[in-house]
């Protein structure tokens, strides 16, 4: 579960720190009070996108800092193939924010935006206070089916997205050689120009760096001799060289060697050094008599580089990547040239793949409308809870006309939410509340099923009144007992059902506004019921009601 938040110079809060507890924790506060920013620093940690004004001083980085308990063996095994421990029972997500760039890091370690996103993923899934308009598109119907269906899907999906890929490779290669006999003639005719060209350069792997080296060589000739030439001057001229220095050295040295051991020591030391010289000299004496500069041997190379510079522009950057092209090429003629015999294999490779996308494709749709056969009866107790009562909901099957990396299913949610109505899809029928009350009870239901421990609602509340807000609270009730949620809300039926309970507020301080938040005790959070049922002014009925809705909420706890 979320432990703990840290956040600093994020929006209207310059620094604060929030203990979450397991259950449900509610946070509440009056309008722009800074909530939505709480639930926005925690979605920044987790990787989404940086809005350059959410730093409250430009001068500084802003910071946000997550710490989450993991206990289930399963969430850890999954982060371990992450190549993520959970180090004394705990995993930090943190990320730094400056004006030029965003850094995340779990457990101290720097990481990419996605494979935060990935690790985050087994730890907390957030409702955004728009989510609930993803149920109007049919795609996100068949991502939650297959997220509840992963399991008996087990590798099918992934056999399917290999199996299409192949697929499709083929029926584009397919497509692409309907060609007719002028269009093929021509291809002929220029392969054959290619390949006699590459053939009469007999390439030979690596002969394109020798002949640099010797180019190089060429050019640079006149510089070679002046170095070459003065490091002998040097070494082995007639005077002052250090061949003639070191030579004088040895024999001043071999006068006096027979009356002191170190010195006879230091003597033979520099008569190597001599002898190596020696040699040093004969060796380069011997290059700067063989040197000479051949103009026709330049030329040459120069002209052979240009012949294999003008084919590297042509088919690859190296010799190689030109030999590769060539057999590629001359594959392409082979196929040319018995084009009749090559369109009829790959219309039975065609078929063949086909038929295996058509095979996978079949049992996956078999596994997901099994499956969606415990989902919708999930899903319809889940709304019954949630105040529809004379609910009917379903889900439909259509067969796309041609098959894609998920198969060939278009499955799609149906409603009715009253009596003698059909079953119609969600759009048609579903208000922007009764859509936030689906999505719950469809949350509630994965949460279940992907042992994910924490849970944010950010405003799931919106639509919703009366008996159906207490139903609404009951079942976020119910959803903590086995899971963290942190929920922001306005209304007070929800609040009340709070295991903590954390007031957001807005101050002036040294003349800024700030945001500060606070864990309630418990007669502040009658307080704040009272201010959520009555508005500015809490009357002492007010406060009755307020008390009395906490006291009716503990019972439900029970």
């Amino acid at each position: 579960m979320l432990q703990n938040l840290h956040v600093k110079n994020l929006a209207l809060i310059d620094e604060c720190e929030v203990e979450f507890s397991d259950g449900l924790n509610i946070l509440s506060g009056e309008t722009g009070a800074g909530k939505s920013i709480i639930i926005g620093s925690i979605n920044l940690a987790l990787g989404e996108k940086v809005q350059k004004e959410m730093l409250r001083d430009n001068e500084k980085p802003a910071f946000v800092e997550l710490i989450f308990s993991v206990e289930d063996p399963k969430i850890i095994e999954a982060l371990r193939e992450l190549d993520v421990e959970v180090e004394d029972g705990c995993v930090i997500l943190s990320r730094k924010i400056t004006q030029s760039r965003a850094v995340g890091r779990v457990n101290g370690e720097a990481v990419s935006v996605s494979r935060m996103k990935e690790i985050a993923s087994y730890l907390i899934d957030i409702h955004g206070q728009h989510e609930h308009q993803s149920l109007l598109s049919k795609k996100k119907h068949l991502d939650i089916l297959d997220e509840y269906a992963k399991q008996p899907l087990g590798d099918k999906k992934q056999q399917l997205s290999v199996t299409y890929k192949a697929y499709r490779a083929l029926k584009d290669e397919y497509e692409k050689s309907n060609i007719d006999n002028e269009e093929r003639s021509r291809e002929l005719s220029f392969l054959e120009y290619e390949v006699k060209e590459i053939e009469e350069a007999s390439l030979v792997s690596g002969e394109d760096e020798e002949l640099e080296a010797q180019f190089r060589k060429f050019s640079n000739g006149k510089k070679i001799m002046e170095g070459v030439n003065a490091a002998y001057s040097a070494t082995g001229g007639e005077m002052e060289s250090a061949s003639e220095l070191i030579g004088r050295a040895v024999r001043e040295l071999s006068l006096v060697s027979g009356y002191d051991e170190d010195v006879e020591a230091l003597e033979s030391q520099l008569s190597e050094i001599d002898s190596l010289l020696s040699d040093f000299n004969h060796e380069i004496s011997g290059y700067i008599s063989q040197a000479e500069f051949d103009e026709e041997t330049f030329y040459e190379t120069q002209k052979r580089l240009d012949e294999i510079n003008h084919l590297k522009s042509k088919y690859g950057n190296s010799i190689d990547d030109i030999l590769i092209a060539l057999n590629e090429k001359r594959e392409r003629i082979s196929v040319l040239n018995d084009y009749d015999s090559y369109l009829q294999k790959l219309e039975q490779q065609l078929a063949k793949k086909e038929k295996e996308l058509a095979q996978i494709s079949d049992e996956v749709s078999e596994i997901r409308q099994k499956s969606a056969v415990k989902l919708v009866s999930e899903i319809k107790s889940a709304l019954n809870d949630l105040n529809f009562l004379d609910v009917q909901f379903d889900m439909q099957f259509d067969r796309l006309p041609d098959y894609t990396a998920n198969g060939i299913d278009a499955p799609e949610f149906l409603i009715s939410t009253n009596p003698g109505e059909p079953l119609k899809p969600l759009g048609k029928v579903a208000s922007g509340g009764e859509l936030s009350r689906i999505m719950l009870g469809i949350k509630t239901i994965m949460a279940e099923n992907d042992h994910i421990e924490s849970l944010i609602f950010d405003e799931i509340d919106s639509g919703i009144s009366g008996r159906t807000a207490q139903m609404v609270s009951e079942k976020m009730n119910e959803l903590g007992r086995n899971h963290q949620i942190i929920c922001i809300t306005h209304l007070p039926q929800i609040a009340a059902m709070a295991d903590a309970h954390f007031l957001i507020e807005k101050a002036v301080e040294n003349k800024s506004t700030v945001s500060r938040i606070r864990r309630l005790t418990d007669n502040d959070s009658v307080a704040e019921l009272a201010r959520m049922l009555g508005g500015a002014k809490i009357t002492d009925t007010v406060m009755e009601s307020a008390r009395e809705m906490k006291a009716l909420a503990m019972e439900k706890k029970i």
